[in-house]
C-alpha cells in the first residue's frame, strides 16, 4: 500500500538512521496496520501528490487542505491536523511583518510559497501580486531562498517551519504565525483516489477510533502539537 508523502518536517521527514517519521507518516503507518494492509512511503514533491493519487501511482497522500478544487481530483478522510498559516522570516524578522497583508503592503518584499500549495492561493487573495511571488517545487528550496535573501518570507502551515527550525538549528529564521482574525486555522486531511471509497471509509473507521486518544495525543506531542490543536480535531466531530 504505497503512501506518498514529501519530506516537511514535523509532518514526514527522515531521521538519523534514514527511516520515514513524523506525524503524517505514523498516522498512516498505524492506519495502514489496522486495516491489515502493508505500508511503503515514496517520497515525491507537491505538485506530484494529487495527480499521482488520481493516476493509481499510490494509494493515499500526506495530509493536506481538501479544498474544493482539489476535490474535483480527489477524495479526501477525516481531518489529521488544524494548524494556522505561518511565515518563514530571517531572525529579527527585519520588515516586522505580522502574516499576509504586512506582505501585501510592503512594495519590494517577495514570497516564496511551494508549487500548488494552498498558501500561494492565500497569498494572491491577500493582494500580494504575482510578480513578487516566487515559487519552488520543495520546502528546502524555499527556505533556502529566504535564508539567501532571493525571498523576504516564506508562506506554509506554521507547524511546518517550526518543524524546519527544529531540525535545522543552523539557520538564521523565526517563525511568524498568521492571527486568526487574518486566517483562521485549516483542516488537513489524506488524500485519495475518488474512485477508492472503500479505502477512504476504512481509513476514517480507524482514524475515528484513534484522533483524540491518548496514544494519538502521545504521539503528536512528539512532533511539537499541543493538546488544543488536537481538541480542535474533536470538536470537529462533536
Amino acid at each position: 500500500m504505497k503512501f506518498a508523502y514529501l519530506i516537511e518536517p514535523p509532518f514526514n521527514f527522515r531521521n538519523d538512521h534514514g527511516k520515514v517519521v513524523g506525524c503524517d507518516v505514523e498516522l498512516a503507518r498505524f492506519v495502514f496496520s489496522e486495516i491489515g494492509e502493508d505500508f511503503e512511503p515514496i517520497e515525491t514533491e507537491f505538485a506530484e501528490l494529487l495527480p499521482g493519487v488520481a493516476s493509481g501511482k499510490w494509494k493515499m497522500t500526506t495530509g493536506m487542505f481538501a479544498t474544493e478544487e482539489r476535490r474535483l481530483v480527489a477524495s479526501f478522510s477525516k481531518p489529521i491536523w488544524a494548524l494556522p498559516d505561518g511565515i518563514l522570516v530571517r531572525n529579527g524578522n527585519p520588515l516586522g511583518l505580522t502574516g499576509y497583508r504586512s506582505i501585501a503592503e510592503i512594495s519590494d518584499c517577495n514570497l516564496a510559497v511551494i508549487r500548488d500549495q494552498f498558501q500561494h492561493r492565500s497569498a494572491l487573495e491577500f493582494g500580494i501580486p504575482e510578480n513578487r511571488i516566487r515559487v519552488f517545487e520543495t520546502y528546502k528550496e524555499a527556505a533556502s531562498a529566504v535564508e539567501s535573501g532571493n525571498a523576504d518570507c516564506y508562506a506554509s502551515v506554521g507547524r511546518a517551519h517550526t518543524g524546519f527550525l527544529e531540525q535545522n538549528r543552523d539557520f538564521d529564521g523565526e517563525t511568524i504565525i498568521v492571527p486568526a482574525e487574518e486566517k483562521e486555522p485549516a483542516f488537513g486531511c489524506f488524500a485519495f483516489n475518488r474512485t477508492d471509497d472503500a479505502l477512504r471509509t476504512s481509513v476514517d473507521e480507524v482514524l475515528d477510533n484513534y484522533l483524540g486518544g491518548s496514544e494519538h495525543r502521545t504521539m503528536m506531542k512528539r512532533y511539537g502539537f499541543e493538546d488544543r490543536e488536537i481538541d480542535l480535531l474533536v470538536q470537529t466531530d462533536s
